[in-house]
């Protein structure tokens, strides 16, 4: 028999040799799809091997309080108070309808609604009722129901009532801060969720509880200490609300500042809200706080800032005396004064204050172009207001919704720039909020330094540290020392120029300080011009001992008095607040 040839041995040789090669590499294939499995994807396949045994739930974070101070003490102003949303998860419940008329007793309601939640397809989660007292949660859990858990949830109360409100804001439904503080340090406030997974059983009961579920633990959020007095915002509110009844107001914001740190210690509006049933309010604007939102034109307390930017550029004198023709022909307009007080005639840098002198405040104006409203008149001006006064610009404080405002640009835009600029000087052609005026005043009083306005005193953490706020400056050298010096007094001169022409409720001891100046601000059609009847009333003064302890600003709007809106609506105002300071021993009297 002949031997086979070597081809045909090696034909199986290499059969076999090409099947092991293939085997080896469909084995290398399988080992490194192994690989990707267990070892690349071993996180995403161990979650979706668990996807019917683990959950994993948020575990939220304690938001912080709200305090503020009261003598010596601090007081809590917002605090927290844990109710319980019960919640389904559909998949596990057997019979709906029965535990729907078992939780009737429990928590009200109608157990048509609660059946028909629990019978929704297509999701693991649907809320049957919130603000569950824990009374009620101990009744619902002893129904050892599958499917059916509650959620520890935070709530804000408020001690305090209404007070100081729309200065606090509100957390919503969504557990976010709305308005004033709430929205301004919502993530203070809140803190972080942590994060919670547990192993369940079939029927989506926890297995275990233990440290070990925890993915994240959470952290609360700070403590928030304001600069908030209470007594003195208390009865702030107080004497708002009769002054809002008095004078027929359509609407009353005040603030009260330390104008040697910036510091906010009352700030209301009236009419306000009770932030515990904020979901009734039916005006939302009265969520707004005005005094940081509401920009108006203000009227003749804008003289306060001319007079100090004119002082303070050399281009007039405290003792100045000048010729006042009773008009000015700006752009083809008309400025006069309101009254004209004797008509033309010398008149003198206190006198344009205490007169409220439209045409003086036009004339300061001119000096600081050379003699007319000019180029550099307005160039002047205009730093004064944006840079030195901050005004247009928002100041940051710890507020939602607080308003830039407006003051406007000075350039020549071929609409009468001359003499818009001529309206701003006494206060009308441009916009301010209290709050802004308040911290320009303060700067002006205080030997020239701007302040930021602010709430908060300082933060406590959750690990208990606390974080001071210090005083931040803003601006240096606002005006001199010496004409900080020169504005008190003039200030100081008016009021007791007012008591002299029949104001007796600005008679103060002469133990203290006190200066202002009113403001009469024509209200602004919304086509152009100006409405005839229609004024918004103000006021800017200062208490103090031996130098202005406080800045006291107030806006009212509209008030139906029997003469100027600043003289009757806002002087009052702003004398019962002044008393009010003095008559609690908030302020310190002279020292000699």
């Amino acid at each position: 028999m002949a031997l086979p040839n070597k081809n045909e041995i090696l034909k199986p040789v290499g059969r076999i040799r090409v099947w092991y090669g293939g085997l080896i590499l469909v084995l290398a294939v399988f080992g490194l799809q192994l690989f990707y499995i267990q070892i690349i994807q071993y996180g995403h396949y161990k979650a979706a091997a668990l996807s019917d045994q683990l959950k994993q739930y948020q575990i939220p974070a304690t938001r912080g309080i709200i305090e503020a101070h009261d003598g010596e003490s601090i007081i809590p102003i917002v605090l927290n108070q844990q109710l319980y949303t019960l919640y389904a998860d559909p998949t596990f419940i057997k019979q709906p309808d029965t535990l729907a008329k078992q939780l009737v007793p429990i928590v009200g309601g109608s157990a048509s609604a609660y059946s028909g939640l629990m019978k929704t397809k297509n999701t693991r989660y649907v809320v049957l009722a919130k603000k569950i007292t824990p009374q009620q949660q101990t009744k619902i859990l002893s129904l050892k129901s599958p499917g059916l858990g509650t959620q520890g949830v935070d709530y804000r109360t408020y001690p305090q009532g209404s007070l100081a409100s729309q200065t606090l804001g509100f957390v919503g439904v969504d557990g976010k801060g709305n308005y004033g503080i709430e929205q301004a340090l919502n993530n203070q406030l809140a803190g972080k969720p942590g994060k919670l997974k547990a192993i369940t059983d079939a029927n989506g009961v926890p297995l275990a509880a233990s440290k070990d579920n925890i993915d994240a633990a959470p952290k609360n959020g700070d403590t928030v200490v304001t600069t908030l007095d209470l007594s003195m915002q208390a009865q702030m509110e107080q004497i708002l609300q009769q002054d809002y009844k008095n004078t027929k107001s359509q609407g009353l914001s005040a603030v009260i500042m330390d104008p040697n740190t910036g510091a906010i210690k009352a700030m209301a509006n009236f009419p306000t809200f009770d932030p515990s049933n904020y979901a009734n309010v039916s005006d939302p604007t009265l969520f707004n706080n005005a005094a940081v939102s509401n920009a108006i034109e203000p009227g003749s307390t804008m003289k306060i800032l001319t007079t100090a930017a004119a002082l303070d550029q050399g281009v007039i004198q405290p003792d100045t005396t000048f010729y006042d023709p009773a008009h000015w022909i700006v752009d083809g307009f008309n400025i006069t004064d309101i009254e004209q007080d004797g008509g033309a005639r010398q008149q003198n840098i206190a006198s344009v204050l205490n007169l409220s002198l439209n045409t003086g405040a036009t004339w300061m104006l001119m000096q600081m172009g050379g003699g007319q409203i000019n180029t550099k008149a307005r160039n002047v001006w205009y730093d004064y207001m944006t840079k030195h006064f901050r005004l247009g610009q928002t100041t940051g404080v710890e507020q939602g919704y607080e308003s830039a405002a407006l003051v406007p640009p000075p350039q020549d835009n071929g609409a009468g720039i001359d003499l818009t600029y001529a309206n701003t000087s006494f206060g009308q052609g441009l916009q301010i909020t209290a709050l802004q005026m308040a911290a320009a005043d303060s700067s002006v009083l205080n030997g020239g330094t701007y302040y930021q306005p602010h709430l908060v005193d300082n933060y406590i953490t959750a690990d208990k540290q606390t974080v001071n706020v210090s005083p931040k400056v803003l601006v240096k050298n606002v005006v001199s020392a010496k004409v900080s010096q020169d504005m008190q007094s003039l200030m100081e001169n008016v009021v007791q120029q007012h008591l002299a022409a029949g104001f007796p409720y600005l008679n103060f001891d002469s133990k203290y300080i006190v200066g202002g100046k009113t403001g009469t601000a024509q209200i602004a059609q919304p086509g152009g011009g100006y409405y005839a009847d229609k004024y918004n009333g103000t006021y800017v003064g200062f208490v103090g001992g031996d130098k202005p302890q406080y800045v006291i600003v107030v806006y009212n709007m509209q008030p139906q008095v029997p003469g100027y809106a600043g003289t009757y609506g806002g002087q009052p105002v702003f004398a019962d607040l002044a008393h009010m300071l003095i008559n609690s021993s908030f302020v310190s009297p002279k020292s000699h």
